[in-house]
């Protein structure tokens, strides 16, 4: 419960479980482009009020270069500077053309494929994609594939050579699945 006095005699307000409050709103503030950018212009007008970078960054749990660089950019290029910029990160390996024809692929088997593998995993992909196109993609990048293209991997599961079906149901312990006996 919060408590307002009026302006000569307020009293100092405490937010319960602090630290954890401090981490929730920052990554809420992490979460959307605007919340980046009104972060931003809220450490530059502390800078604009005479706080230094240090202060403002330990007050808004940045680091100093990072207030620094929001003041630099705002200077060159205004409040253009501020906003999210691209980022573009490292360019694909795969066109979009050969991600179709590796979802193609993956709908069938792999030995369809010239792939010595009865299913698709990450190293049956990074393999066909190496035959077909000479791009070395690793083991954990192809996996990522699967799910970018809409794919579960699924991990196959093993049969016991030679079970005897009914001794199989015999020591189920579904009730619904096992025969009764009438001891």
């Amino acid at each position: 419960m919060v408590r307002w006095y009026s302006v000569g005699t307020m009293k100092r307000i405490h937010i319960a479980d602090a630290e954890i409050v401090i981490l929730a709103l920052q990554d809420e503030i992490r979460r959307s482009d605007e919340s980046r950018y009104d972060h931003r212009l809220h450490g530059l007008l502390m800078v604009a009020q005479g706080l230094s970078c240090t202060e403002v960054a330990r007050l808004l749990g940045d680091a100093p270069r990072t207030v620094a660089y929001w003041v630099q950019r705002f200077e060159e290029e205004g409040l253009a500077g501020l906003a999210e910029g691209d980022r573009p990160g490292r360019p694909r390996r795969l066109s979009p053309e050969q991600l179709q024809k590796v979802g193609a692929a993956l709908r069938g088997n792999p030995m369809d494929c010239g792939i010595g593998a009865n299913l698709w995993d990450g190293k049956t992909l990074s393999e066909f994609i190496a035959k077909e196109w000479t791009i070395t993609l690793g083991v954990r990048q192809s996996q990522r594939l699967f799910r970018q293209l809409g794919f579960r991997m699924r991990k196959p599961r093993p049969k016991i050579a030679g079970a005897d079906p009914v001794l199989q149901e015999e020591y189920k312990k579904t009730e619904g699945l096992r025969p009764r006996r009438d001891d």
